[in-house]
């Protein structure tokens, strides 16, 4: 009878620990983004030599792969592997020195940014945007995740798939403020989406976690009209290239 009780007791408890979700606070997730290089013209513009031209030169779609490090207190998003593959459209290319850190406690970011010829250091705190939450799920590297949306640029439509098993508030680029980890990012308008290929739990060392940062230090609303002062004769690209940089 002691043996039966006891049995009992262990089935139980297992019952349990397997309902119980296990969250992550430490680990390395690898990304795969993809950008169609193309999506920055407007059909009107896509008649002219020069486009038609490049069109025949440069791929459509290009891909590399980003890495997110994180644990409880910071995050840090980079360029994991360029992709030697590619052939990119100026301004497209990716750069190895361009790193995402976000503080968790402090709800701050600091970002190092090269916009062409200049190399910015946004320091501000994290942005505060508008998510609105759906019903909505998809499978993400093995984690269910949920739907939610939002607008960045006061137009530019937003789409994250987030997982509340990754215990830590951020994602790709500068996206964050949903109850867990972003593994999926897509921004329509300029055709570009962030998928997570792999998570790996692991504690990242603090180096990686606080890499040296330089540049022009500005805040998030500075950066802003400094990008559209710079890109203000370049009409709806310009704009899109704005867009671009403030993600």
């Amino acid at each position: 009878m002691k043996q039966i009780i006891l049995f009992a007791a262990l089935f139980v408890v297992a019952l349990v620990s397997k309902a119980q979700p296990v969250f992550i606070g430490n680990g390395f997730i690898e990304y795969e983004r993809r950008m169609n290089q193309f999506s920055f013209y407007e059909k009107e513009e896509e008649e002219s030599v020069w486009i038609q031209e490049m069109k025949k030169t440069f791929p459509k779609m290009v891909n590399d792969v980003f890495h997110l490090y994180f644990n409880n207190q910071k995050t840090t998003y980079k360029l994991g592997v360029e992709n030697n593959s590619n052939k990119y459209v100026w301004g497209r290319k990716p750069s190895e020195t361009d790193v995402v850190v976000r503080d968790i406690n402090n709800g701050t970011v600091s970002i190092q940014r090269d916009v062409f010829e200049q190399t910015y250091l946004i320091k501000d705190s994290s942005r505060h945007l508008q998510w609105r939450i759906t019903n909505e799920t998809r499978t993400i590297a093995g984690f269910e995740c949920r739907k939610a949306v939002t607008i960045i640029c006061d137009s530019v439509y937003v789409v994250a798939f987030y997982t509340d098993e990754i215990a830590v508030s951020s994602g790709p680029e500068s996206f964050g403020g949903l109850p867990g980890m972003i593994l999926g990012l897509a921004v329509p308008r300029l055709q570009m989406t962030w998928f997570a290929t792999k998570v790996v739990v692991q504690q990242p060392a603090e180096a990686v976690l606080n890499p040296k940062q330089k540049g022009k230090t500005v805040t998030w609303t500075t950066f802003q009209k400094d990008m559209g002062k710079a890109m203000s004769d370049w009409g709806k690209y310009g704009a899109k290239v704005t867009w671009l940089h403030m993600l």
